[in-house]
C-alpha cells in the first residue's frame, strides 16, 4: 500500500463524495476513482460502497479509515522528526502528561530539558488518560509518560515520583464547604462528577467510595480536570480529585480534605525496549522537580 493511496482513500472516506474528495486533493475526478480501485484491487476488499448520490464505508474501510489516520499521523510526525535531528537537534522525544501535571510538572520540566539538554526537541501532548498513554508507550508512540498508577503492562517501566491524596471539591454554596475535613461517608449522597471510567483515578474513587459502603451516583464524566472543575462550579456535583487539583483557581470551588489516606501516585513511564542514553538523560530530570506541598492533616 503506498502513502498517495492512503491519502487519496482517506479524503473520499472522510467527504463520503468523489467530487468533493478531488478538489480537496487538487486533482481530477476520473484518476482518484481509478487510484482507490487499484487500492481495493491490492487489497482484495471491497473498502467504499459507492452510489449516485454519496459514498458509504464497508466495515473493512472503516478500519481503513481510522488506522490510516493513525498511520499518517505518525508518518508526518515521523517527517518532522528527521528534519529536525537532521538540522541538529540531538534527539526528539515525545512526552505525555496526566490531568494536572499538564499544568503544574510540564512546564518545569520542559524549562529543565531545555537547561540541560539544549539539543532536545520535545513533543508534549496534555490531558491524557493512562490507559492511553500506556498504550501509546507500547505502540511507540509516545517516550515518556507522566501518568497515575497501575499500568499492566509488563513492557512499561515505572518511577514513583510523588503520592497525591484526594480531597473533596464542592459548590461554593454546597452545605459542606464551611465545613473542616469530611468522612467520605458525608458524600454519599451527592451527584458525582467523575472521570472516565477507564482512568486511574475513577478506580481509586470507586474503590473508596465502596469501602466507605456507598457506591458513587455519577450525573457527569470530563476527561480534563479543568473541565470537570467548571461542572463542579456550576453546580452539577461534587468531585473527588487530586489534591494537586488545588492549583486550579476556579471561583465556585472549595476544595475540602478527607479523613483517611486515600493516595492517588504520580509515576513517570517508558517502554523497557525503548531505553536510550538520551532518554536516560532525560529521566534523571525528574529528580529535581519540585513536588506538590503535602495535604493539611485532617483535624
Amino acid at each position: 500500500m503506498e502513502t498517495r493511496h492512503l491519502k487519496y482513500f482517506i479524503a473520499v472516506a472522510e467527504e463520503r463524495h468523489f467530487g468533493r474528495a478531488a478538489v480537496r486533493l487538487h486533482m481530477a475526478q476520473p484518476p482518484l476513482s481509478q487510484q482507490i480501485r487499484q487500492l481495493e484491487d491490492q487489497l482484495g476488499t471491497q473498502l467504499l460502497v459507492r452510489t449516485t448520490r454519496k459514498v458509504d464505508l464497508t466495515p473493512a474501510g472503516q478500519l481503513l479509515l481510522d488506522r490510516g489516520r493513525q498511520l499518517l499521523h505518525e508518518l508526518e510526525a515521523l517527517e518532522s522528526d528527521v528534519q529536525q535531528v537532521g538540522a541538529g537537534a540531538t534527539g526528539v522525544l515525545r512526552v505525555g502528561f496526566t490531568g494536572t501535571a499538564t499544568y503544574r510538572l510540564m512546564p518545569a520540566v520542559v524549562q529543565a530539558a531545555r537547561r540541560a539538554l539544549p539539543g532536545l526537541r520535545i513533543t508534549v501532548q496534555g490531558e491524557m488518560l493512562t490507559p492511553q498513554m500506556e498504550a501509546a508507550l507500547e505502540e511507540g508512540r509516545l517516550d515518556v509518560a507522566v501518568l497515575r498508577p497501575p499500568v499492566g503492562s509488563g513492557e512499561v517501566a515505572l518511577k514513583l515520583l510523588e503520592q497525591d491524596q484526594l480531597v473533596a471539591a464542592l459548590p461554593a454554596d454546597s452545605l459542606l464547604a464551611g465545613k473542616g475535613p469530611l468522612d467520605l461517608a458525608d458524600l454519599s449522597s451527592h451527584d458525582f462528577i467523575g472521570y472516565p471510567g477507564s482512568s486511574a483515578v475513577s478506580s481509586i474513587v470507586i474503590d473508596a467510595c465502596r469501602k466507605a459502603g456507598f457506591q458513587p451516583r455519577l450525573v457527569q464524566e470530563a476527561r480534563e480536570t479543568s473541565t470537570l472543575l467548571s461542572l463542579v462550579a456550576a453546580g452539577m456535583g461534587i468531585a473527588l480529585v487530586p489534591m494537586t487539583a488545588r492549583m486550579f483557581s476556579f471561583q465556585g470551588v472549595v476544595f475540602r480534605p478527607l479523613r483517611g489516606l486515600y493516595p492517588v501516585d504520580l509515576a513517570v513511564a517508558w517502554n523497557r525496549g525503548n531505553e536510550t542514553p538520551l532518554l536516560n538523560s532525560f529521566l534523571a530530570l525528574f529528580d529535581s522537580l519540585p513536588t506538590f506541598p503535602a495535604v493539611d492533616e485532617p483535624e
